[in-house]
């Protein structure tokens, strides 16, 4: 097939639409479960970091080291090197290497450390009056997460996910390059491989109304959630 000239772009009966919405169901599927996944992680995370700072015990100035650790080298290494990387691990969680369910793994261990690092720095804009009044009122160390903490940062982890789960949906088309399925393989392999542009481009396009529905959801959740 002629890739060549601007109008193959716009070839759509080139176009498998029933290929096509199975893959942006993938896409989306990926999104959605490892956003949810990456949300509960990287709360988990965040908080570790935030509790575990500025403490004077050893084990516990220990454990922030160790965590920052795991969390500054997820961070660092590329998407597309980590997919591989984690192969063998993969294989042992999930069974498998290749499908929208195998690509779960490596998008939440890249994911989680980048969203925790935002969670942390939620929990320390936090205003330190709000807890003190808190605390001196009795409040445990549960009762400040759950009823101060986590309330208080609401807005700040709801732009952060937003954020994190944008990255997500660019991720999920790295993984669909080494058989992860999706909007990102059917790109590759039925339009970059196969000389269709139309179908890459189509590809593209509900990409983008994926990361703008997902903007917009994330902006009027922030919007509702901001008291200020």
């Amino acid at each position: 097939m002629n890739n060549q000239g601007l109008s193959t772009y716009f070839k759509f009966s080139n176009v498998n639409w029933s290929n096509m919405w199975g893959a942006t169901w993938e896409t989306l599927w990926m999104t959605v479960v490892s956003v949810v996944l990456v949300a509960i992680f990287g709360v988990l995370l965040g908080l570790l970091l935030y509790e575990t700072t500025g403490s004077s015990n050893f084990v516990i100035r220990g454990l922030n080291v160790l965590v920052a650790l795991f969390v500054n080298v997820f961070r660092s290494i590329p998407f597309i090197i980590l997919i591989v990387l984690l192969l063998p691990v993969t294989q042992t969680l999930v069974g498998t290497q290749i499908g929208p369910k195998a690509a779960l793994p490596s998008l939440i261990f890249s994911a989680a450390p980048f969203y925790a690092r935002l969670v942390e720095l939620a929990f320390h804009e936090v205003d330190g009056g709000v807890v003190e009044a808190a605390e001196s009122m009795g409040a445990n160390k549960w009762q400040l997460i759950y009823k101060v903490l986590i309330p208080e940062s609401m807005p700040a982890l709801t732009s952060g996910i937003t954020v994190t789960a944008i990255s997500l949906i660019g991720y999920t088309a790295m993984a669909g390059a080494i058989g992860a399925g999706g909007l990102g393989q059917l790109a590759y392999t039925d339009g970059f491989q196969a000389y269709n542009n139309a179908i890459t481009f189509t590809a593209t396009i509900i990409i983008v109304i994926i990361v703008f529905a997902f903007q917009f959801l994330g902006d009027f959740a922030v919007r509702h959630l901001d008291k200020r």
